[in-house]
């Protein structure tokens, strides 16, 4: 999971499907809950569905984006799975840290089939940043500290201990030499952008997120990038070396995509995710994900289930094999 991504297609067949699942059904006053503040990879991928779907005419009535914090997610997992399960009209942003999260217990007694899992659209290699000034210029600067006082270098992310972002740096640290990565001090946010205001103000020395969050702040110039967990430099941003690299085997890859209640109807199921096929199809959408370093990597019906228990099983096994969970 956390070595590869294999980036596949969409083909015209499920295009075709996508007629008639539009007759079949049809959406009033949509939804999507982003469950992190304004300004994460969650808040993107809601705001930037919900804008795609309204354009292109896949849904008559504008999408209303929410944003609910909480928990790494947790809060807006329990409201869907608690108050809303036969919701018809809603649709909830996901990523590696939602089954992440699952795969820990960290959603208490949560399990994949508590909703449904509609699809993944894209993926995106996670990165360590540190501030302009920073006096770190190389990953390797900053694991050396690490390694002499694992507790000297804070690390900032945008969502809870045990959740992706936690993972990225530890596995870096593991290959860095360190015995006990559980002791690395990463300070936990309620969504990216949280976490780059803690950067930002000097709360932490660093920050592990994904690529796409820290794009502004890059080419603002108010950080740097030390490494980025991608299997070689990214083609539009060549001068960020990469984590393997500088001698860290890490390739961390975080999937993009959509949850529904669990509870509601066939026809909906089958309307939402022929409706995120057919984003995928759409150039202007795949130009805003390229725009934001997003790859690629499309999964629906069965090829989605299956997806997200191998993540979850991928998960557990190296969250219990760096000490996360027992």
């Amino acid at each position: 999971m956390f070595r590869k991504i294999v980036i596949a297609g969409v083909s015209a067949t499920m295009m075709m499907g996508a007629t008639s699942a539009f007759a079949d059904f049809k959406a009033e006053s949509p939804q999507c809950i982003a469950p992190s503040n304004p300004g994460g990879g969650w808040d993107f991928i809601c705001r930037t569905t919900a804008k795609y779907l309204f354009d292109l005419g896949i849904i008559e009535d504008s999408m209303q984006v929410t944003n609910m914090s909480g928990g790494g997610g947790g809060v807006a997992f329990a409201h869907v799975t608690k108050e809303r399960d036969d919701d018809n009209n809603l649709i909830v942003a996901a990523s590696m840290s939602t089954s992440a999260r699952i795969a820990q217990g960290i959603y208490e007694n949560a399990t994949q089939d508590d909703v449904h899992f509609l699809a993944t659209f894209g993926a995106e290699y996670g990165a360590i940043a540190v501030r302009a000034d920073s006096p770190y210029q190389t990953l390797a600067d900053m694991m050396d500290d690490i390694l002499k006082d694992p507790r000297s270098v804070g690390i900032a992310g945008g969502s809870s201990v045990g959740s992706f972002d936690h993972i990225k740096p530890m596995l870096v640290a593991r290959e860095a030499g360190m015995e006990d990565v559980t002791q690395l001090k990463y300070v936990s946010f309620d969504g990216g952008g949280e976490a780059m205001t803690g950067l930002l103000s000097g709360a932490t020395e660093a920050l592990s997120g994904d690529f796409s969050e820290m794009l502004g702040f890059l080419e603002s110039g108010d950080i740097r990038i030390v490494g980025i967990m991608a299997p070689e430099r990214l083609k539009n941003y060549p001068d960020i070396p990469t984590a393997k690299e500088l001698g860290y085997d890490v390739v961390g890859a975080n999937w993009r995509g959509l949850y529904m209640p669990a509870g509601s109807s066939d026809e909906a199921k089958e309307f939402w995710s022929n409706a995120i096929k057919t984003l995928t199809e759409n150039p202007e959408f795949q130009a805003e994900l390229e725009a934001a370093a997003i790859a690629p990597f499309n999964n629906f019906g069965d090829d989605m289930y299956n997806f997200v228990a191998s993540s979850i099983a991928d998960v557990e096994k190296l969250s219990r094999e760096i000490g996360i969970i027992k």
